[in-house]
């Protein structure tokens, strides 16, 4: 079970990881700018330290024994709890409005694909550590 806990933990910390640089990039090469995001976070310590903790907690999420044979599906489905916590909780908490369309219409759409990803990297990642 240790094992399962960490594979989980890491996973999410790992897709944090990716999630946090993907975000930044977007802001840095000017595809926010292209889609209309002003979401354009700082790359530095607290932020990232941040954003990895979380990923690793919410991937906690990998222990239910729910579609197990399918990691993509399955990282995705998980991934939806943090995006609604985001959309829901998080950017209003920020003033930025319900789903965050204070950063853009494009908002709610960019933190799904993104958290797409990390779900998917989450879950591939427990796959592989826990196979």
């Amino acid at each position: 079970m240790i094992k399962k806990i960490s594979a989980a933990f890491t996973g999410g910390a790992i897709g944090g990881f990716v999630d946090s640089f993907n975000i930044w990039a977007m802001g840095k090469t000017g595809i926010s700018d292209l889609i209309g995001l002003a979401m354009k976070p700082e790359f530095n310590a607290p932020w990232l330290y941040q954003r990895m903790i979380w990923g690793g907690i919410w991937m906690m999420l990998l222990l239910l024994p729910l579609m197990e044979k399918r990691a993509i599906a399955r990282g995705m489905l998980f991934s939806l709890l943090p995006s609604a916590m985001m959309l829901f909780l998080v950017l209003p908490s920020m003033g930025k409005g319900m789903m965050g369309l204070g950063f853009g219409v494009v908002t709610p759409l960019v933190v799904l694909g993104l958290n797409f990803i990390y779900g998917i990297v989450a879950a591939s990642w427990y796959r592989s550590a826990t196979t």
